[in-house]
């Protein structure tokens, strides 16, 4: 269907007062993504020559992410909430330059697949005017029914006003459409509100588009691809789904999941082949892993790059800007942000290193510190190749150590290193006997005194 264009209405106005969040709805993550951008991504990967958002009013921040998805998305504000087939209209000038095929989604199903939308879509260039997505749940109550005769659907039913046969089928709405783009506008600006609620519905697209004697079919989806997401229990539900799929994934093309049910993904994590992981992971958004790497347990990585044959953790956080070239070694409790190292270096002990380079196999001792930060400003660290930084060593940026350099346990660096030199920056012990004997006495006697 490369060929047909497709234009792509996703419904975002919704409230979401059951959410019970100053947040929309449709910002709330599954999987590090916003709802909204799972389900714009579904239609990109279906197809979508153009994108119209419609939002509620006062909704920029859905509208920015709308555009940050898809940035030449068109956004229009459904002022009033009459039903979803004028919601569909709010979008009526992308309905006017025309298209092929049209889709209706919503905004709250985030894990509709894409080959899904596709077999939604799949009719229309047989000549079908309307084609409904629809589904069977254990427990239809509640469901609109989507009413067939053999291949032909006849209507959908809201269950208040269903038969008892009709509330007795299986095969029920999940709300998502395609309508023949030539007969859009005509089929939704007939669609009446003669209805107990007053609105106007998009469901009544099919018997309006029978009455007109076009062809109006369903297709079927999985339950859990069309589950709408309403509370943050549905929420949790939605991304124990998104996270089962993802961990299926992961392990069919080469991954080792010690043990799946405690690893966490983001939707756009990416492993490579041969990579091991640990229990009790969680991948935040931007994680890219290559080949035959080794993820310790209780890792957090988030916006990190991982060459092939890296080693990290247990208890490591890599924050983002973090870069590790092939065979890094970081250890237990060590956290990098901002941070480029290089192949073969070692950072394997209780140590942040953030703002800074790291040449290929320099090792990094346990306690090591770029203090990057003055309270207004950050700052660089430059650690040279084959460097050597002892134990409990505190680097103040901007620094530079050079390549093959030494520094001594304990030191504050705020100087530059040259190669090949040794920096040792801590002060000579002193021993004083008595002294913690006479302090404590001192201090007794001072709160006597008050």
């Amino acid at each position: 269907m490369s060929d047909r264009s497709l234009l792509v209405v996703v419904l975002a106005a919704g409230e979401g007062t059951r959410m019970k969040s100053r947040l929309p709805k449709v910002l709330h993550k599954v999987a590090g993504r916003t709802m909204l951008h799972h389900v714009l991504a579904a239609t990109r990967a279906a197809g979508a020559t153009r994108t119209a958002v419609v939002v509620g009013p006062g909704r920029e921040d859905v509208a920015a992410e709308a555009t940050r998805i898809v940035p030449d998305a068109q956004v229009f504000v459904q002022t009033e909430r009459l039903g979803t087939a004028h919601a569909v209209l709010a979008a009526r000038a992308a309905l006017e330059q025309g298209a092929d095929d049209v889709l209706v989604l919503y905004a709250d199903t985030p894990l509709v697949r894409p080959e899904t939308l596709a077999r939604l879509r799949a009719p229309l260039a047989e000549g079908a005017a309307v084609a409904a997505l629809g589904f069977e749940p254990e427990d239809p109550t509640g469901y609109g029914r989507l009413v067939t005769s053999g291949d032909d659907l006849v209507a959908i039913r809201e269950e208040k006003d269903a038969t008892a046969a009709e509330k007795a089928v299986r095969f029920c709405n999940a709300g998502l459409m395609a309508l023949s783009g030539k007969d859009a506008l005509s089929i939704l600006d007939r669609i009446g509100n003669a209805n107990s609620k007053g609105e106007y519905y998009l469901t009544d697209a099919v018997e309006i588009a029978r009455a007109d004697g076009r062809s109006a079919v369903a297709a079927k989806a999985d339950v859990d691809e069309v589950a709408g997401v309403n509370s943050r229990i549905q929420l949790a539900e939605a991304e124990a789904i998104l996270q089962k799929r993802l961990r299926l994934s992961a392990m069919a093309e080469g991954v080792t999941l010690i043990a799946p049910e405690t690893v966490f993904f983001s939707a756009d994590t990416v492993l490579g082949r041969d990579v091991i992981v640990e229990p009790n992971v969680v991948f935040g958004p931007g994680v890219t892993v290559g080949d035959d790497v080794v993820i310790h347990a209780f890792c957090h990585l988030e916006g990190a790059q991982l060459a092939p044959g890296v080693s990290i953790g247990p208890y490591a956080r890599l924050r983002p800007g973090t870069r590790l070239d092939e065979g890094v070694r970081i250890g237990n409790f060590v956290e990098t942000k901002a941070a480029h190292i290089e192949s073969g270096a070692k950072v394997n002990h209780l140590s942040y290193v953030g703002d800074a380079h790291v040449g290929a196999g320099a090792n990094l001792g346990a306690g090591t510190i770029t203090c990057n930060y003055d309270g207004f400003f950050k700052y660089r660290t430059e650690i040279g190749a084959g460097a050597f930084i002892g134990v409990n060593s505190a680097l103040v940026a901007p620094v530079t150590i050079g390549a093959g350099a030494y520094v001594g346990t304990g030191a504050v660096i705020t100087s530059d290193v040259p190669e090949d030199a040794l920096a040792i920056a801590r002060s000579r012990q002193v021993v004083k006997e008595g002294w913690a004997k006479d302090f404590r006495a001192a201090r007794a006697d001072a709160k006597k005194k008050g």
